[in-house]
C-alpha cells in the first residue's frame, strides 16, 4: 500500500496504518489499539510527542476560549481518558460542562476515575458512543472538540457531518490533530523517530508494539493541513482555519457554524 498522505477525497475509512482493510473492518481494529494503550494512554502521547501534546492541548483550549459563565456546553470526542475535557472546565474557571464521548469502554474507565479523584462529576459527563453516529438532538451544544481522534475515524466526513448538526448556531469546532511538518529538517528527524523509536519503546514499555506502529502510521495516512481544512468546509464550517505547533507536527484546525 502506499504510504502517501491521503486527500481531502477520502481514503481513512479503508486505511488502517499502511495496511488496506476492507470498509467496516477499521473500527473493531482502532477499537482493539485503544483497549490495549488505555491505562497508558498519557504515556503513549508523551512518546508520540517528547511530551508536546500536554502544551498543544493547553494552547487548543486556550484558543477556544471558553466563556466563564454557567450555561456553555461542549463536547469533546475521542476524549476517554478527559484530558482536554478538565482543561476546559479548568479554563472556565468551573462554570463549563463538558460531555465526553469516545467509541472505547476502556478510555473512558479511565476519564471517570480521573474525574472522580478530581472533583469534576458536576462538570463533566462520559458517553460511550460513536463519533459518526452522535446520540444528541440538533443544536445541543456551544463547542465541539476533538483531540488526537479524528484520524482513527473510519468516516471523518460523516464525524463532521455530525459535528456541525449537534453545534448550536455561533458553535464552535476545534480539532487537534498531528499533521504535516513543514520544515524539511525537522520533518526527517520526526519521521525517523517516529517509525524506528516509537514502537520500540512503546514495546519496551508495554510489552506490545503494534499498537504503536498502527498509531504512528496512520499519522503519515492523515490528511495534511490545507487537504483536513477542506474537509471541515465541505461539512458547512465557516471561517475556517488552522495553526501549527512544532512546525507542523501537530495542528489545530477551527471552524464555525454560523
Amino acid at each position: 500500500m502506499p504510504i502517501g498522505r491521503t486527500t481531502a477525497a477520502g481514503g481513512m475509512e479503508t486505511s488502517y496504518g499502511f495496511r488496506q482493510v476492507d470498509a467496516g473492518d477499521k473500527q473493531p481494529l482502532v477499537n482493539e489499539v485503544f483497549h490495549k494503550v488505555a491505562n497508558r494512554y498519557d504515556l503513549m502521547n508523551d512518546l508520540m510527542s517528547a511530551g508536546m501534546h500536554r502544551v498543544w492541548k493547553d494552547a487548543m483550549v486556550a484558543w477556544l476560549n471558553p466563556p466563564k459563565r454557567p450555561g456553555w456546553r461542549s463536547l469533546d470526542v475521542a476524549g476517554g481518558t478527559g484530558d482536554v475535557a478538565f482543561r476546559i472546565v479548568a479554563a472556565s474557571h468551573g462554570n463549563a460542562h463538558v460531555t465526553v464521548l469516545d467509541i472505547n469502554g476502556s478510555m473512558l474507565a479511565v476519564g471517570r476515575e480521573r474525574a472522580e479523584k478530581q472533583k469534576l462529576a458536576d462538570n463533566v459527563d462520559f458517553v460511550e458512543a460513536n463519533a459518526e453516529e452522535l446520540p444528541f438532538a440538533d443544536a445541543s451544544f456551544d463547542a465541539y472538540t476533538i483531540a488526537f481522534g479524528i484520524r482513527n475515524v473510519p468516516r471523518i466526513d460523516v464525524a463532521l457531518s455530525e459535528a456541525y448538526r449537534v453545534l448550536r448556531p455561533g458553535g464552535r469546532f476545534l480539532c487537534l490533530e498531528f499533521s504535516e511538518v513543514d520544515l524539511p529538517f525537522l520533518d526527517k528527524a520526526y519521521e525517523a523517530w517516529s517509525f524506528n523509536a516509537i514502537p520500540r519503546i512503546g514495546r519496551a514499555v508495554t510489552g506490545d508494539g503494534e499498537p504503536y506502529s498502527y498509531l504512528v502510521e496512520s499519522i503519515r495516512k492523515f490528511p495534511n493541513q490545507r487537504n483536513f481544512a477542506a474537509m471541515i468546509a465541505r461539512a458547512g464550517f465557516e471561517r475556517v482555519s488552522f495553526r501549527n505547533y512544532s512546525g507542523g507536527i501537530a495542528a489545530a484546525h477551527s471552524g464555525w457554524k454560523l
